[in-house]
Order: C-alpha cells, then sequence, then structure tokens
C-alpha cells in the first residue's frame, strides 16, 4: 500500500491551537501537541515548523461556524490566523462545529481531568476534525 501525504490539523483558538497529524496511510489521526497563540507570527513559524518535520504542505482548519452556518467571530478569526500560509501550503477546511465539547466527553469518558488543563481538549479536537475529514474523504 502507498504511503499518502500526511494533513496538519489545527484546533486553532484565540490563546491555543491543538496540533494532530494524519498517519501515513491517513487511516487515522494522532496528536501532536500544542501552540501557544499569544504572538501569531510566533505560533505561524511554530506550525511552519511542524509541516517541515511531517513532510507536508497540507493542513486542514476546523472553522467553527455558528450553528446557522455563518462565520462568526471564531471563524472569522481562524481564517484570518490562516491568510499568510496560503500562498504556499494547501488549506483544507472542515467545519468544526461543537468538536470541543465532543473532545470534552472523550476526556470525560476516559476519566481525564481536562478543566485545569483545556490544552488537552485542543489537542483532542484537533484530531476530532481530522478523524472526519479522513472518514469523509476516503
Amino acid at each position: 500500500m502507498a504511503i499518502k501525504k500526511r494533513i496538519v490539523a489545527l484546533d486553532i483558538g484565540t490563546k491555543r491551537i491543538g496540533v494532530a497529524v494524519s498517519d501515513g496511510l491517513m487511516l487515522g489521526a494522532v496528536p501532536v501537541g500544542l501552540v501557544k497563540r499569544d504572538n501569531d507570527n510566533k505560533a505561524l513559524n511554530e506550525i511552519k515548523l511542524i509541516l517541515s518535520e511531517y513532510k507536508t504542505d497540507t493542513i486542514l482548519i476546523g472553522v467553527p461556524y455558528n450553528m446557522d452556518g455563518t462565520l462568526g467571530f471564531q471563524a472569522k478569526n481562524c481564517l484570518d490566523f490562516i491568510k499568510p500560509l496560503e500562498n504556499d501550503y494547501i488549506i483544507l477546511k472542515q467545519d468544526e462545529r461543537l468538536s470541543s465539547q465532543a473532545a470534552e466527553e472523550i476526556l470525560r469518558s476516559k476519566g481525564k481531568k481536562y478543566t485545569k488543563n483545556k490544552g488537552m481538549v485542543d489537542v483532542t479536537a484537533a484530531c476530532i476534525i481530522l478523524q472526519e475529514y479522513i472518514d469523509n474523504n476516503r
């Protein structure tokens, strides 16, 4: 079976960015970690390093549309954040409504104490966003 190009998924928040990557066969999502977003240029550079490490030019971002399908503040914030990378990378978008709640439910079911570690929710949400994309594009 041929190895496919990996995808790096981002759950972009105003303070943190959860990061996940697809496995080499595009079957599953693997957590990578967290990028702090206290400085957008620094965060973008960290993302570029992750893309280089995984030898990919493909980014999947979760876009948190409003429940009526419109773009709210956070969705616009995500799209504005990723703009500087649009000329050099392939940017894919995935509707990620309710992914953070799903991540919290997964962590709760595993007995994880996520309320004091919101980064755990962000990384899990990035995995959920990526896994949904993989499952819908097989």
